[in-house]
């Protein structure tokens, strides 16, 4: 079945996250993806653009592949994935996750 609407999307989402070792990766993959990101912008060094997008997605599927064993929400739903990695990852942040 098809999700249609973000407030049906969420709760699948946080199921597809629910073993906290999972979890961390994708804070980690997410956090270490802004800090590159951030230094691309301030140095201008293009590379690093690239690197934070490969960082980010790459700790999220090893999380996803070898440790929940499914296949990540973002070969599916690519858009409500990326704004729902931003949001555990600020509720993690602030401890509310």
């Amino acid at each position: 079945m098809k999700i249609k609407t973000y407030s049906e999307f969420w709760p699948f989402y946080l199921k597809e996250h629910s073993h906290p070792l999972n979890r961390l990766l994708h804070f980690i993959g997410t956090s270490l993806g802004i800090a590159l990101l951030l230094e691309g912008l301030i140095s201008g060094r293009m590379i690093f653009l690239l690197i934070a997008l490969v960082s980010g997605y790459a700790f999220a599927w090893v999380g996803h592949f070898f440790i929940e064993k499914n296949k990540p929400a973002t070969f599916q739903y690519p858009f409500w994935s990326f704004i729902s990695d931003f949001r555990m990852w600020f509720l993690m942040l602030i401890r509310k996750l």
